[in-house]
């Protein structure tokens, strides 16, 4: 049943997306603050409503950052199901940067086995698909009504692609750097030298993993778990590796939905991780 499951993920993720560019290219739109104080729109709440709607067709439960308060003594149980975030990089969407991505994982047994961010404002899709690999289609709204593994398959580039030399490269959050943060480049300048830093918005970081256009991506702060499951399965379906601090598999479906601190390797690195 899972390539049906993720079928229905593909054309939620591209629908969600054509209503988020929808409300992106008003004028104005409204924007409230959630309980911590980061920020809430109409693109926030339609995309999660587009994509529950969807996801319902699968009949498996769905964990969303529009959805987290259901108690843990339900989610414990849940062998598979969605983790969803409607709209990554909310920050980046009000700046208008065109950083931000809808992200759908589907989590088995507290690991993400397959993954897709669609990113609207460049009309990119990524897809990590278990057993199958992962891939990056571009010009993917010209697929909203016919995207399925499938026509990915045919129509997407495999990743990681093959990249000529470039410097070791960093990724680094767009919106979220700290002291512990340039600690660790700087620990990695002292390893190979003269490194390149690459900044983005919302999960496209892990997307420049699973690429090879970047080799490392460190994260020192708060992430929740819908921020990262996502780019977490891109990345490892490109034979890359996520890993908290004890060299463990970042885990889901936690009592506590805050992600430990993390690394994510590109593939070349991964083997020896």
């Amino acid at each position: 049943m899972i390539p049906e499951h993720l079928n229905i993920a593909l054309m939620a993720a591209l629908r969600a997306g054509d209503a988020i560019m929808g409300i992106y290219k008003k004028s104005d739109f409204r924007v409230e603050l959630k309980a911590d104080n980061s920020p809430l729109t109409l693109a926030d709440r339609t995309s999660h409503t587009i994509i529950s709607e969807s996801l319902e067709g699968t009949g498996l439960p769905i964990l969303s950052e529009e959805g987290k308060e259901i108690p843990y003594e339900i989610r414990k149980d849940w062998p598979l199901f969605w983790m969803v975030d409607p709209l990554d990089g909310t920050k980046e969407f009000i700046s208008r940067n065109g950083e931000f991505t809808v992200n759908i994982a589907l989590i088995n047994h507290q690991l993400p086995i397959a993954g897709i961010i669609y990113a609207p404002v460049p009309d990119v899709l990524y897809a990590g698909l278990p057993g199958m690999g992962s891939y990056r289609i571009d010009h993917a709204s010209m697929y909203r009504d016919r995207l399925d593994i499938n026509h990915l398959l045919q129509q997407a580039e495999s990743l990681p692609r093959e990249l000529s030399g470039h410097n070791y490269t960093a990724v680094a959050s767009r919106s979220h750097s700290n002291e512990k943060t340039q600690s660790y480049l700087e620990s990695l300048r002292k390893q190979h030298g003269d490194i390149g830093i690459t900044s983005r918005g919302s999960s496209l970081k892990f997307c420049l993993i699973a690429e090879g256009s970047a080799d490392i991506y460190p994260r020192f702060g708060p992430t929740y778990e819908w921020d990262t499951a996502a780019g977490h399965a891109i990345v490892e379906t490109a034979g890359g590796r996520v890993m908290v601090a004890t060299g463990e598999a970042l885990r889901y479906n936690k009592q506590d939905l805050l992600n430990p601190d993390f690394i994510a390797f590109g593939c070349w690195q991964a083997v020896g991780s």
